[in-house]
């Protein structure tokens, strides 16, 4: 098992790790996902000690690996490392960068370690490469020798960094499949991709990193299917947000016309999308600002690109007011023609009480 407690890592420019507590059983294989710069590779190199944490306790099955006096060497021999960069020895053969590591770090004999490496590289189906060059392989074969090197060690606890982002997309398949027959094996696991599909289909558990730590932590299906935390929503229905603030009767409508204009270009909103994105609010504020005695109105759109669909959600102040139905009649027309659904709802006690949610017509 693997704790950790109150893990940071500061860079001089950027805290991609804040404060880390998670335990990770025996045989969890865990997908790490979330944006770029969340800490994600940070993780995986902590738990290894190729990075030093800033602050925080990490344990290995009972050792304290972050303790001054521990024998890394002894802890690592544990953990295999799979980066994405491969990360072969270039004037070894294939069969030689398999079995160097176990006869120099685990004192195996050379038939032994020949023997075992012959193994494995049947199982990752490259045996035939064996007398090979790294630089004779393609990408995908130079991964899956790179696994086949790791397993050579024998080790309980295997961490992939990433372990087809440098791959051309014709390989990803090759090597996912090695790791889809490893998760079978008992092995505990770490998996940091950004390939969502395989994320679900290998994994019995789910990190979303985001803020500085594990953001949301569970089974596939709650977080692929219903994420409790809004970030891990949006990452995961690949939705872009704009979010505008009206505080005024004067405020800046043609800045956020051209805000509206810069979201809809820099996601590649179709026009026509983008254009009943644009009436959909300036309809909701023509309906608005008559009936709002202070005017206090948070304005959120969301732009699906896995759907192409964009919804509104406009929260503002004041008594209840169904704004869709109770305004004015020309604005609330152009506004059901733009929408194919509006949906109203009163949250008592919040501080903008109103809810209007708007599906943005296609």
């Amino acid at each position: 098992m693997i704790k950790i407690e109150h893990l940071r890592k500061e860079y001089e420019n950027a805290v991609p790790l804040q404060d880390v507590s998670v335990e990770i059983n025996d045989g969890d294989v865990i997908s790490v996902i979330g944006p770029s710069g969340t800490g994600k590779s940070t993780l995986l190199r902590c738990i290894n000690r190729l990075e030093e944490p800033t602050s925080g306790r990490i344990w290995v099955d009972g050792d304290e690996i972050t303790a001054p006096k521990c024998d890394l060497n002894r802890i690592r021999r544990k953990m295999g490392m799979v980066f994405q960069s491969f990360n072969l020895f270039g004037h070894l053969t294939v069969i030689e960068n398999v079995m160097i590591p176990p006869m120099d770090l685990l004192g195996k004999p050379k038939q032994e370690a020949y023997d075992e490496g012959i193994r494995l590289l049947r199982m990752v189906g490259l045996a035939e490469k064996a007398l090979n060059y790294p630089d004779e392989l393609s990408g995908g074969q130079k991964q899956r020798i790179a696994i086949a090197r790791t397993l050579a060690m024998d080790p309980e606890i295997i961490l992939l960094d990433e372990p087809t982002s440098a791959l051309d997309p014709t390989m990803v398949g090759e090597v996912q499949a090695v790791i889809r027959e490893l998760a079978r094996t008992g092995k505990t696991m770490m998996i940091v991709t950004h390939e969502m599909n395989f994320a679900r289909a290998i994994s019995n558990r789910i990190f979303f990193m985001d803020e500085g730590g594990i953001y949301e932590d569970g089974a596939p299906d709650q977080i692929f299917d219903a994420p409790r935390r809004e970030n891990t929503r949006r990452f995961i229905k690949k939705l872009k947000v704009l979010e505008l603030s009206i505080e005024s009767r004067d405020y800046d409508f043609l800045g956020m016309a051209g805000e509206i204009e810069a979201y809809c270009g820099k996601n590649q909103v179709p026009y026509k999308t983008a254009a009943h994105i644009r009436l959909a609010f300036e309809e909701t504020m023509q309906l608005l600002m008559p009936a709002l005695a202070v005017p206090r109105v948070h304005a959120l759109i969301e732009y699906s690109e896995a759907t192409e669909r964009a919804e509104w959600t406009m929260r503002y102040a004041g008594p209840q007011l169904d704004a869709a139905r109770e305004g004015d009649r020309l604005a609330s027309s152009v506004l059901r023609g733009v929408t194919d659904g509006i949906a109203y709802a009163w949250n008592e006690g919040e501080e903008l009480p109103n809810e209007l949610r708007l599906k943005v017509k296609d």
